[in-house]
């Protein structure tokens, strides 16, 4: 599974009805195209409510052909038969998820830092992250990665995720960097008219392809 596109990174929340609603609301037009994958992050809720807003989740994505990805929690992973995992620096071991997961997706967040994307690939990684790119209001005190890191790691061969302030503004400018992905918490599921903003960031992907063709 290749992943290009708007990659959605759902906000904490402890209601799950709003979460899920807007979550509802980004994947309106997700058959459209231009879309990576949902991940579910929730940093606000119990276990018990992360299982059920996962499986729901699960649910809606599948139902528009976006994978499912869950942060951090490879049991939670292989119990909702998630499409992937996503985990950061001390969140467990690559090798040992990937062992796990199968062929499921497999992510790592490597910050600034081309040595853990490689280390990350060479366990079993399937994409890579980096990030923060820009100045974020969901991790302030992020270390900041700069845009040739995005082309020097393109020789890793793997899809590589640009996260951290982005904006509809700056997302373009990535992936010029050469990011196949872009991923997105409070530009979109703050945004006024989250549908609307979840297909303005899809487009910058379906109309490169388009370009490309």
């Amino acid at each position: 599974m290749r992943l290009a596109g708007l990659y959605a990174i759902t906000p904490d929340s402890a209601d799950s009805e709003a979460l899920l609603a807007r979550a509802r609301a980004a994947l309106e037009h997700a058959r459209l195209g231009g879309w990576a994958a949902l991940q579910y992050r929730n940093k606000a809720a119990g276990a018990a409510q992360r299982a059920a807003e996962a499986r729901a989740l699960r649910e809606l994505c599948s139902a528009r052909g976006v994978p499912l990805i869950i942060n951090d929690d490879l049991e939670l992973a292989l119990a909702i038969r998630a499409d992937g995992l996503h985990l950061g620096r001390d969140d467990g071991g690559i090798a040992a998820a990937r062992a796990r997961l199968g062929g499921r997706l497999l992510g790592a967040s490597c910050y600034d830092r081309i040595d853990l994307a490689r280390a990350a690939v060479d366990a079993g990684a399937d994409y890579v992250a980096f990030g923060s790119v820009y100045p974020s209001a969901t991790k302030p005190d992020a270390v900041r990665a700069p845009l040739d890191l995005f082309r020097a790691a393109r020789a890793l061969g793997v899809p590589l995720v640009a996260i951290g302030g982005i904006t509809l503004d700056n997302a373009a400018e990535l992936i010029g960097a050469g990011a196949d992905c872009v991923a997105v918490i409070s530009d979109l599921f703050d945004a006024p008219d989250i549908a609307a903003r979840a297909r303005a960031y899809a487009s910058l992907f379906t109309s490169r392809t388009s370009v490309s063709a």
